[in-house]
């Protein structure tokens, strides 16, 4: 019915550039099948790329025509022994990268199971795996420093192009995180300070 429908809320609209390299990323990973490790990528405007380095943007190929609007992903070597939140934690891009996105599979429990989960991480993660409704779940998701975020999921059971749901807000804590490695220091220490270090 007509009546059900609600638009969008105009500022939970998706960035098109952002969500365009989202779902690429996506698309390229599925290729690849399940049970891969969590990536992660920086995302450089095609069009600087292209300005900054023409050899490499000619190998990728690109070009101006194509640079417009658009962001390239450039894959980061990930240590395999270190989660990736961790990752996140610890990382603050340089200011040439517009963007990140990130990639990890996890299992998601029905909202039933919220009160069963054991707060030890081990043995969350062994109530995880052993239980009967679990679904595993392979997540993209993307910030850009401008503030946008989009976010791709595929479930195993699901596992086909036209069943991927995206959305702006569909992993909160993960978007949070990649926020929060584009933030610029914007306050600089005083180096009359005692006890700073440069």
């Amino acid at each position: 019915m007509a009546d059900d429908v609600t638009l969008p809320d105009p500022g939970e609209l998706p960035d098109p550039a952002l969500a365009s390299a989202v779902l690429e990323i996506e698309q390229h990973i599925a290729q690849a099948g399940w049970d891969q490790p969590a990536r992660l990528y920086a995302l450089v405007a095609t069009g600087e790329l292209v300005a900054r380095e023409p050899a490499l943007a000619a190998q990728m190929g690109l070009d101006e025509s194509s640079a417009a609007g658009s962001f390239t992903p450039i894959e980061q070597d990930l240590a395999g022994d270190v989660p990736l939140e961790a990752v996140l934690e610890s990382i603050m891009w340089p200011d040439q990268v517009a963007g990140c996105a990130a990639v990890v599979e996890r299992l998601v429990l029905p909202p039933s199971a919220d009160g069963h989960i054991p707060d030890d991480a081990t043995a969350a993660q062994a109530f995880a795996e052993d239980h009967p409704d679990r679904q595993e779940v392979r997540i993209v998701a993307g910030a850009t420093r401008a503030g946008a975020a989009y976010c791709a999921l595929r479930l195993r059971a699901h596992d086909d192009d036209q069943s991927v749901v995206g959305g702006v807000d569909l992993v909160p804590a993960l978007v949070d995180l990649l926020r929060g490695t584009l933030e610029s220091f914007t306050d600089e220490p005083d180096e009359h300070d005692e006890g700073t270090t440069p």
